[in-house]
């Protein structure tokens, strides 16, 4: 039998996502441990949260069923990722990062974590949307980019997990030539559209098929996060990269936003929620007309990868 292998894990972030990973890492932990042909132990040696910190000096493992009692009593401020970084780096065994956060900050500081061969695992599109040349510093470090250090997987910061960006690199790397890629890629607007103009016809007012996706969670707390149109940008810009284009930022290519000029300056979510109605009209005039045409309207990202094209919105 091979000797057992111990992996230690760092998690930043705990919110929905975090919790999540946490539970199915427990679960994943007590199967791998009990693998008769190659076990492995994964250890949870470090969570942080945005105002507190929880982390085994010794890397002992965490507790895995108390760690948010665990965290919630603990007394230790969060540390900067520069230091988190110095401590991950003098671990005995190998550590991944994962980072459930949309920290830029923490996204900005990736490259530090690999080159102190410590991998990263996250659904942050922040670090491979933002600026270009923070892109190219990933991965010019990257063990599986053209470095020798940590390893980087962000497979969920496109198409939430399903194998989008592994077989876009695949198909890059095997020297198949990308020629365009289009598609709905959110879920938010994916639900939203549906309800608003079904293919079979009918549908709500936009304005009552934005609060139906709000109250049952499909989008942000605030709508206009998702109605900006600049999250899909984002999967654009990464997936744009990865095609071989030197796309620049989420912002320098045209993105249609949902949000009625009239609305771009409201205070906050709830005040631009009331006041949506009032401009159902331009939106239903589009219904309309997709509809003479036997269409039907939705939020599209295309990359047209010959011409160097990229965009989003409606069509």
């Amino acid at each position: 039998m091979p000797a057992p292998r111990q992996v230690f894990i760092a998690v930043i972030g705990v919110g929905g996502v975090g919790k999540c990973f946490l539970s199915q890492l427990s679960k994943l932990a007590s199967r791998q441990s009990q693998d008769p042909s190659h076990p492995t132990y994964l250890s949870l040696i470090l969570v942080s949260r945005s105002n507190k910190l929880l982390f085994s000096e010794s890397y002992r493992p965490l507790s895995l069923s108390t760690w948010e009692t665990d965290l919630d009593a603990s007394k230790t401020p969060v540390l900067d990722p520069l230091a988190i970084a110095e401590y991950l780096s003098t671990a005995p065994e190998k550590v991944v990062v994962v980072d459930n956060t949309s920290s830029q900050d923490v996204a900005e500081n990736y490259p530090i974590f690999l080159k102190k061969g410590i991998s990263i695992v996250t659904p942050n599109k922040k670090a491979f949307s933002g600026t270009y040349d923070l892109w190219q510093d990933i991965f010019a470090v990257a063990n599986n980019g053209q470095g020798t250090g940590g390893y980087v997987f962000h497979e969920s910061s496109v198409g939430a997990g399903l194998p989008v960006i592994s077989t876009l690199r695949e198909l890059v790397e095997t020297g198949d030539e990308v020629r365009r890629i289009e598609g709905v890629f959110s879920g938010t607007m994916s639900f939203l559209f549906n309800s608003f103009m079904p293919v079979g016809g009918g549908g709500g007012k936009f304005s009552e098929e934005v609060k139906k996706a709000k109250d049952l969670g499909y989008t942000e707390p605030d709508p206009r996060d998702d109605l900006n149109g600049l999250d899909v940008a984002r999967k654009l810009t990464i997936l744009a990269r990865i095609a071989g284009l030197e796309t620049q930022s989420p912002t320098s290519f045209p993105v249609q936003s949902l949000i009625p000029k009239e609305l771009e300056s409201c205070k906050s979510g709830d005040e631009f929620m009331q006041k949506l109605g009032q401009y159902d009209g331009n939106m239903e005039k589009l219904k309309k007309e997709a509809a003479d045409e036997g269409k039907v309207v939705r939020f599209v990202g295309s990359i047209d990868v010959q011409k160097n094209d990229v965009k989003v919105g409606l069509e």
